[in-house]
């Protein structure tokens, strides 16, 4: 695959290995901080975020708490890496504008028995304990149910497609897994201010309510895929594999 079908964060992974190849970063080294490679690169700090967990979950990198990310493994095939697919900074960009149009558009079409069963998901859903699968499963359902409100079959595909990407691509599910044992969770309370605005008609308020939402899934992604965050996910995982062995 050509470096420009790449998606950002795999071409940065890719300059991040093809330095190492050269020997700019050996064996047991450091890589820069991650402010650094942002601003080397010309790009987001999500996108920096993305390529290094990406290279990490290929064994190529650790990042060891307090002290930085460090090169451990041998380098990979460029094919595997195809394998990572679609980040979560990038798909929750893409829900963003298209959950956000959709919300806009079923707020003057959806009908009223449309919305009472959106209403009810939401009931179950605030009844429910968070981070559970039942919850998980019912955000999907909210939000497809929404889609489906625009009456457009493609809107509706396009939506349930980017909800699979997120089911599908290894280093999307890894960023929410990581996520959900920070304590992120689906937020009732701002699917609710969405359901309010669908009820009163109201394209603007539907639009904003949705991409409020969505953004902040992008600000919670961020927060805990901080370096130190991912170490201490790791040494919980560690210790928990070492009880089980005891």
């Amino acid at each position: 695959m050509s470096s420009e079908k790449l998606k950002l964060y795999q071409r940065v992974a890719l300059q991040i290995e093809q330095q190492i190849r050269e020997g700019h970063y050996e064996l047991g080294s450091r890589l820069p901080a991650e402010r650094d490679l942002a601003e080397q690169f010309n790009v987001s700090r999500p996108t920096i975020r993305e390529a290094l967990i990406a290279l990490e979950i290929r064994n190529l990198l650790e990042v060891r708490h307090g002290a930085g990310v460090f090169v451990i493994g041998n380098l990979p095939s460029d094919k595997a890496f195809m394998e990572l697919n679609v980040g979560a900074f990038e798909l929750n960009e893409a829900r963003i504008m298209f959950e956000g149009e959709a919300a806009a558009l079923a707020a003057t079409v959806m009908e009223d028995d449309e919305l009472k069963q959106l209403a009810l998901i939401l009931d179950q859903m605030e009844a429910l304990d968070p981070a559970s699968e039942t919850e998980l499963a019912l955000d999907r359902q909210f939000h497809m149910a929404i889609a489906e409100g625009t009456k457009s079959t493609l809107v509706a595909k396009t939506i349930e497609n980017l909800w699979d990407l997120r089911e599908q691509s290894l280093l999307c599910r890894h960023m929410f897994e990581q996520a959900r044992r920070e304590g992120i969770n689906p937020r009732p309370d701002e699917h609710r201010n969405i359901l309010n605005a669908l009820l009163a008609r109201d394209p603007h308020q539907a639009r904003s309510a949705m991409r409020a939402h969505l953004t902040r899934v992008s600000e919670d992604l961020l927060a805990v895929t901080e370096l130190e965050m991912i170490e201490r996910a790791r040494r919980e995982i560690q210790a928990k594999r070492r009880r089980i062995v005891a």
